[in-house]
This record gives C-alpha cells, sequence and structure tokens, in this order.
C-alpha cells in the first residue's frame, strides 16, 4: 500500500499544506508540529515524491559539473576523485549530482551551460580547470545563477572558491631538486589559457631565480595534461644537446608521460633523470618508481565546494568565500628520495 502525504494528515489531523511544509522544513510551522510530522511520517513509512517537492519549491534540488575535457582527458584520476567528492557530498544534503562533459571553448560547451541554466536543470553549477578569461563565470554571474570555482579567473568578479597555493609549492619543488643536485630543470606546461598554467610555472620561474638557476627557454614545453602530452614533450626535452636532468610536470599525468619517455630512452627515473608531478593522484603511487608529487586535497576540497554551493543556493552569506590551500609535497623516488 501506498502511503500518500494525504494519509499522513489524516493520521495527524492536520492539513495537507501544514503536513507539506512541516516535511519541507519551512519556519511557519512550529518545531513541536514538525517533529510530530516528521515523527509519524517515517513510522507509516511514507517516501516523498521527489518531483511534486520540486515543483512546490520550485527547485532541481541538483548540482551540475561539466567535465572540461575530452578524449584522453577521461582517464586523468584528478577528475575521478573531483567527481566522487561532489558525489559523495551532494548525497548527503539530499542533492543529485549531474554530470555532463564538452570540450572547453567549444560551442558544444557553450550549448550545454545555456540549457541547464535556462531551464533550470540544476540549481547551481561547479567549476574547474578555470580559465585566464573564463566566459562560464562570466556567463553565470551575468545570469545571477549560483556557482563556486577551484581555482580562479583574471576577470574582475567576484564569486566563491578555493584556491590552491600552487605558486609557493613549485618553489619548493625546484628547491627540492636543487638540493638534489640538479640545475637543467625542465617544466612540462599545460594549455595558456588556463590560470593553472600561470601560477605554476610562475613558482617555477620563482624557483629557479631563488636558486640562483638562469632561465632556459628551451626547457619550456608546452602541454596538454595528459600522459600523451606529457611523453610527446619528454621526447622533446631528452632530444636536446644538452638534456635537462630534471623534468616537472604541470600535473601528474604529463610526469607519467614524462616517465614513460624516459624508461623509452633507457633512462632509470630517480637515478638519471629526476621526475616530479602535481596532483598527488593515487596512480602516482604506483609508478615505477614511485612519483614525486604535489599533492592536493582533491577530494575534500569537492565535497567543500559542494557545502559552498549549497550555502549559496539557500542564499546563506560564506564566513570564508575565498579559501587558500597549500599543497603538501610528497617526496618519493622519482626524485631520488
Amino acid at each position: 500500500m501506498v502511503i500518500t502525504i494525504r494519509k499522513v494528515a489524516k493520521r495527524l489531523g492536520l492539513s495537507i499544506t501544514t503536513v507539506s511544509r512541516a516535511l519541507d522544513g519551512y519556519d511557519d510551522v512550529a518545531d513541536r508540529t514538525r517533529a510530530r510530522v516528521i515523527r509519524t511520517a517515517r513510522e507509516m513509512g511514507y517516501v516523498p515524491s521527489r518531483a511534486a517537492r520540486q515543483l512546490r519549491r520550485q527547485r532541481a534540488d541538483a548540482i551540475g559539473y561539466i567535465l572540461p575535457a575530452s578524449g584522453s582527458q577521461f582517464t586523468d584520476p584528478f577528475f575521478s576523485l573531483f567527481i566522487a567528492g561532489l558525489g559523495d557530498e551532494a548525497t548527503s544534503h539530499n542533492f543529485d549530482l549531474l554530470v555532463s562533459t564538452a570540450a572547453p571553448g567549444g560551442t558544444a560547451e557553450r550549448q550545454i551551460y545555456a540549457r541547464w541554466v535556462q531551464s533550470r536543470l540544476v540549481d547551481g553549477i561547479v567549476l574547474n580547470r578555470m580559465r585566464v578569461r573564463d566566459w562560464r563565470a562570466k556567463y553565470l554571474a551575468q545570469n545571477n545563477f549560483p556557482f563556486v570555482a577551484h581555482g580562479h579567473t583574471h576577470l574582475r568578479l567576484d564569486f566563491p572558491y578555493i584556491e590552491m597555493d600552487s605558486r609557493t609549492v613549485f618553489i619548493l619543488l625546484v628547491e627540492h631538486l636543487v638540493e638534489r643536485g640538479h640545475r637543467r630543470i625542465a617544466y612540462i606546461g599545460g594549455p595558456r589559457d588556463v590560470t593553472l598554467q600561470g601560477d605554476r610555472f610562475a613558482g617555477y620561474q620563482e624557483g629557479l631565480t631563488r636558486t640562483g638557476i638562469p632561465f632556459n627557454e628551451s626547457y619550456i614545453v608546452e602541454g596538454d595534461l595528459t600522459r600523451n602530452g606529457g611523453y610527446h614533450a619528454a621526447q622533446q626535452l631528452l632530444a636536446l644537446p644538452e638534456p635537462p636532468t630534471a623534468i616537472i610536470g604541470a600535473n601528474d599525468m604529463s610526469a607519467i608521460g614524462a616517465m614513460r619517455a624516459a624508461h623509452e630512452r633507457g633512462l632509470v627515473v630517480g637515478r638519471d633523470l629526476a621526475v616530479a608531478g602535481y596532483d598527488g593522484t593515487e596512480d602516482s603511487e604506483h609508478t615505477q618508481p614511485p612519483l614525486t608529487t604535489l599533492k592536493q586535497p582533491t577530494y575534500d576540497t569537492a565535497r567543500q565546494l559542494v557545502r559552498m554551493l549549497i550555502a549559496r543556493i539557500d542564499g546563506k552569506d560564506l564566513a570564508e568565500p575565498h579559501v587558500i590551500i597549500q599543497p603538501e609535497l610528497i617526496v618519493r623516488a622519482s626524485t631520488g628520495g
């Protein structure tokens, strides 16, 4: 037998409206009445109609994430961990997580954001892999649509975000390599239009300056944050007349690709060539040898972003709308540790 809200109201001797508003958490219902309604509904085995609840509240009870990647980037464990954090936290607040994918900067990406916003398919959106002049942030802000971000943009917009202090830790990583005796230190970066590239590259440059190592442009190669991109970039670096003795990848995937290129040349990573990355993904622990990396708390960051977003959806002010976190340097055998 299906237990309806009408049957719960009849059992309590209350109106359907009162029972409905009590279950939806409206503050115009007395606390004692709300407690009675909730207790009785549970005892009777009442399960609210999600569709009806959404219609009454004019909310989707869902948040969205559009993975800004295509092709081989789907295999990046960063995204898997990030989505797991989003989903787990959303579920704990009785929200659904809607996930889609779109290659960055294309027409399809713009269309899916417009569709989600205009149809109110979700109540808010989480952004990551932020871009220097991020049209997504600008579009959502112009439409007064709740969003939070993992990272920042150079546009003059104020929105809640969690930022990794990657510049500082890249300085530490360069200093670590110099302490290991390296002076020819290369960097495999990411696309120039993503802000993480500027921040990490700035840390790399400052690390060289602090340790008295001249900047050498031939040791800089732009990658695409994938294994293949790191592999091809490292091939280019290792073919130089005076190749680097250490390579830093802008992320773990780039570094893992560089390790493959080194292995193919008969180099022993950790002895003949030092390699390090950024993200601290689980994959970095299982490379051969294990990868030195700058570990960011991806899963916990994703969960915190969801909490910030739901607060925004509910119209609440955030005590800390801008959170800065410093990743941890994890030294492993790939740099001789």
